[in-house]
């Protein structure tokens, strides 16, 4: 038998059983149970206690956020949501994730994508990462208030230009207990690198900007970087940035930059063009995320004297980017999620 036992919860049968197909291929799982509903699937998880549960995000009696909050709450396990890619359903993703769902993937892709091979493949190692996710009860939602400690001290001198966030798997949770924290005046511009499918970027640039006191956005080709503004790069595109004939600094948008890069949006592909630019001001923070995307950027930092911050393991949902930021030798601060921000403020204020 496997070493992780999957609950799948879906009210259609024929994706619980599409799924099943699924997992029973690998031998690394084994199918703990199905359920029809978040009601359901809620007693179940009491019982069988599964390792990973997939979560549809529609169903009848109970829908997938409102069990999941539920299942947060009394009994946390890693959850990945299986959404469909409409206005609702990205919206209802961006929430799960925001919830403590640990990862999502669409159903679409599962079912009728041509070269199902290499999406089955992608699906089952995000799967067995998110198995082995570390789980803890998420925020509501609702903004962090803000001490007066944590704002930038009026005495201390602006010592960064440009703040950089990258993060992946477990990130949107991650950003919810850092970005609350910027006060609207903030005055060094924010670039998030969140690894997503396109369609996701802007939906949770808007709910973030409905949260913060940051202007936070979908970032556009073509934008100046300013003060007080966070700039969520796109899905499915590379973000750059590049002096312009003034002086400023603006972000670009390419679809033609890196195109056999793993991840679009890449944190390293935004850091290589970052690092010349802005050299010993440039202050990055690479946060939870499957694989190593971040490290070759942050030795271009470095190298440029340029500032690193990693999350610690003991707060990664998944330690897979910071930690091998940390082993190449690259990071200045590693500390928990509840410190990035203030670590983030003391490497930009001198």
């Amino acid at each position: 038998m496997g070493k992780y036992g999957v609950l799948i919860v879906d009210d259609s049968a024929f994706m619980r059983r599409a799924i099943t197909l699924l997992f029973e291929a690998d031998p690394d799982f084994f199918i703990a149970g199905i359920a029809r509903n978040g009601r359901e699937a809620i007693e179940k998880i009491k019982r069988l206690k599964p390792d990973l549960v997939t979560m549809d995000v529609e169903m009848p009696e109970m829908d997938g956020i409102a069990a999941l909050a539920q299942i947060m709450e009394d009994h946390p396990v890693p959850v990945v949501m299986l959404s469909v890619q409409t206005d609702h359903g990205t919206e209802a993703t961006i929430r799960a994730l925001q919830l403590g769902a640990v990862d999502f993937f669409l159903k679409d892709r599962l079912v009728h994508e041509p070269d199902r091979s290499e999406v089955v493949a992608d699906f089952l190692e995000r799967v067995k990462s998110a198995a082995g996710a570390k789980i803890s009860r998420p925020g509501s939602g609702e903004p962090a208030p803000q001490s007066a400690e944590e704002r930038p001290k009026a005495a201390r001198t602006q010592a960064a230009d440009l703040l950089v966030i990258g993060c992946s798997t477990g990130g949107p949770s991650a950003l919810q207990s850092i970005l609350p924290h910027f006060p609207e005046d903030f005055p060094i511009p924010v670039v998030v690198i969140q690894h997503m499918p396109p369609g996701f970027t802007k939906p949770l640039a808007d709910r973030f900007n409905n949260l913060c006191a940051l202007e936070i956005r979908e970032a556009e080709d073509g934008d100046v970087l300013k003060p007080g503004t966070a700039y969520v790069a796109p899905a499915g595109f590379q973000t750059i940035t590049e002096r312009k004939a003034d002086g400023s600094m603006q972000l670009r948008i390419r679809s033609d930059l890196a195109p056999k890069a793993l991840y679009k949006p890449s944190i390293d592909v935004t850091l290589a063009s970052a690092a010349p630019l802005f050299g010993s001001r440039l202050v990055v923070a690479i946060l939870t995320g499957m694989g190593v995307d971040g490290t070759a950027g942050c030795r271009d930092v470095k190298n440029l004297k340029g500032r690193v911050i990693a999350e610690s393991e003991e707060s990664c949902v998944v330690y897979g980017m910071p930690k091998s930021v940390y082993e190449a030798g690259l990071v200045d601060r590693q500390v928990p999620l509840s410190q990035i921000y203030a670590r983030l403020t003391d490497f930009a204020f001198e």
